[in-house]
C-alpha cells in the first residue's frame, strides 16, 4: 500500500502561511490527478490547489478558516491499485428495518353507544380564555407587574383561572412557548409572526482578509476626511459625446478613466500623496509611477485590482484595463500581481454613491479618493438658478504624512480639471 504525502506548496514570494478557504474533496474520496483539491488564500489572492496524483484521500489537514504553514502536510493520498478498485466497486446499501407503527388508540364510546369523531378536550381548556386587544385582561397586580417587567402583553396570554384570570403559571406557559415580549396588534390591524433565533457565520477567506485589513488601517492611520462638490455637467456631456462617437472596438467610458487621468495630472505636484508609508520602519516612499487601485465589489467582498502605470494610459486604455481587472476580480481570476502594488486608490459606489462617504485608506497608502453619485440639482450660477449635474468627491488622508492644506489644495486642483474636462488632456 503506497501513500503520497502532499505538502502545501509555496503560493507566493515571501508567504509563510495561507488560509484554507474551501475543500473540494472529502475523506475517503477518490480523486484524479490535477483535480481541484482545495482553495487557499494569501494577501487577497485565492489560489486553487490541485491534486498532484490520483488516489484516495486518507488524510486532510485543516478546516476552512484555519491557517496552514507553507510546507505543512495538506493531504495524504493512498495511491495503490487495490484502493482504487475498492473505491470504484459499488457498496452495498443497508436496508433499514421498517419501524413498527403504533396502533391508534381505540375511540371511546359515546353515551349513546356510538364512537365519537374526536377525542374530548382536556377539562382545563374549557375555562382557558384569551383577552381581545381592546379588552383589559383579568390578573392580579403581582402578575401584571411581572408581565410588565418581562415585556409581555397580557392580551396575548391565555388565562386558566376563574373567569379567564391570568395566573403566574399562565405566564410561565406563555414564556415556554416562545411568546416572550410579543407586542399586541392594534385593534382591527394585521398581525405579524415573530422571528426568533439567528445565524452564526464564521468569518473566513476574503471576508476575514478584508476585516483584518480594515482594522489594521483604522488602528494605524489617523484618518482625516475632506469633501468637495464638483460640477460634472461638462464632464458628463463630454463623456456622452465620446461614447456616442466611439469606434466599435473601443470600450464604454465611465467616470473613472477621467478621474484617473485627473489624478495623474495633479499628483506630480503632490508627491507626498502618491506615496506609501512603512510606519514600522518610519519610511515614506514617494512613487513616480501611479499604480491606481480601483476598489471593486465582488460576491465575496471588496477587492482592489491595480491599474499599473496609469500615467502612461489614455482614457480609452484606462477604461479597457479597468473593465478587464474588474471582470477578473469578480470571477476570482485576478492574479496576486494584479491585486497588489497600488500607490493610491479610488473607491466608488457607482449609482449607489450617496452624498458623502468616509473611505478607509488602503494601508500602506496615504490617500484614497471616493467619487459620489452624480445628481441633478438647482445651483446658483452668476445670480441665476440653473440645473447642473453635481457630484461630491469624498477623500481620506493619512494625517501623519499629508497636511490638511495640501489635501485641500490637491482636491481643488482635481476639481478644476473635472469641471473643465478639456484641460485633462492638455499638457
Amino acid at each position: 500500500m503506497a501513500r503520497y504525502v502532499f505538502k502545501l506548496p509555496d503560493v507566493g514570494e515571501g508567504t509563510a502561511e495561507a488560509e484554507i478557504v474551501a475543500w473540494h474533496v472529502k475523506l475517503g474520496e477518490m480523486v484524479e490527478e490535477d483535480a481541484p483539491l482545495a482553495d487557499v488564500m494569501t494577501d487577497k489572492a485565492t489560489i486553487e490547489i490541485t491534486a498532484p496524483v490520483a488516489g484516495r484521500i486518507v488524510e486532510r489537514n485543516g478546516e476552512p478558516g484555519e491557517m496552514a504553514p507553507i510546507g505543512s502536510v495538506l493531504a495524504v493520498f493512498e495511491t495503490d491499485a487495490a484502493a482504487a478498485a475498492e473505491a470504484s466497486a459499488p457498496k452495498p446499501v443497508a436496508k433499514e428495518a421498517p419501524k413498527p407503527v403504533a396502533a391508534a388508540p381505540a375511540p371511546k364510546p359515546a353515551a349513546n353507544g356510538a364512537t365519537s369523531a374526536a377525542p374530548a378536550k382536556p377539562q382545563a381548556e374549557a375555562f382557558t380564555t384569551r383577552a381581545t386587544p381592546d379588552e383589559k385582561p383579568a390578573a392580579s397586580p403581582a402578575v401584571r407587574k411581572r408581565a410588565q417587567d418581562m415585556g409581555i402583553h397580557l392580551q396575548f396570554v391565555a388565562g386558566s383561572g376563574p373567569g379567564g384570570r391570568i395566573e403566574h403559571e399562565d405566564l410561565d406557559a406563555y414564556i415556554a412557548g416562545g411568546g416572550r415580549g410579543a407586542r399586541p396588534a392594534s385593534s382591527g390591524g394585521a398581525t405579524y409572526a415573530q422571528r426568533d433565533g439567528g445565524e452564526e457565520i464564521k468569518v473566513i477567506g476574503l471576508r476575514r482578509k478584508i476585516a483584518e485589513k480594515m482594522q489594521d488601517a483604522k488602528r494605524r492611520i489617523p484618518h482625516f476626511a475632506y469633501v468637495e462638490e464638483v460640477d460634472a455637467t461638462e464632464l458628463e456631456a463630454l463623456r456622452a459625446h465620446l461614447n456616442a462617437t466611439k469606434r466599435a472596438d473601443q470600450p464604454k467610458l465611465t467616470l473613472l478613466p477621467f478621474l484617473v487621468r485627473a489624478l495623474v495630472r495633479v499628483l506630480p505636484r503632490f508627491p507626498q500623496i502618491n506615496a506609501t508609508f512603512d510606519d514600522d520602519a518610519g519610511v515614506v516612499t514617494r512613487h513616480n509611477a501611479v499604480h491606481c487601485g480601483i476598489a471593486a465589489q465582488t460576491a465575496n467582498g471588496l477587492v482592489v485590482p491595480v491599474v499599473k502605470h496609469a500615467e502612461a494610459l489614455d482614457v480609452w486604455a484606462l477604461a479597457t484595463e479597468i473593465a478587464r481587472l474588474g471582470e477578473a476580480a469578480r470571477n476570482g481570476k485576478a492574479t496576486r500581481d494584479e491585486l497588489s502594488g497600488s500607490t493610491i486608490t479610488i473607491t466608488s459606489l457607482g449609482p449607489l454613491g450617496g452624498v458623502v462617504t468616509t473611505p478607509v485608506i488602503n494601508h500602506p497608502e496615504v490617500a484614497i479618493i471616493g467619487p459620489n453619485k452624480i445628481i441633478e440639482r438647482p445651483v446658483v450660477r452668476d445670480g441665476v438658478i440653473v440645473v447642473r449635474k453635481m457630484m461630491n468627491i469624498s477623500s481620506s488622508f493619512d494625517h501623519r504624512v499629508v497636511d490638511g492644506y495640501d489635501a485641500a489644495d490637491f482636491i481643488q486642483r482635481v476639481k478644476a480639471l473635472l469641471e473643465h474636462p478639456a484641460t485633462i488632456f492638455m499638457d
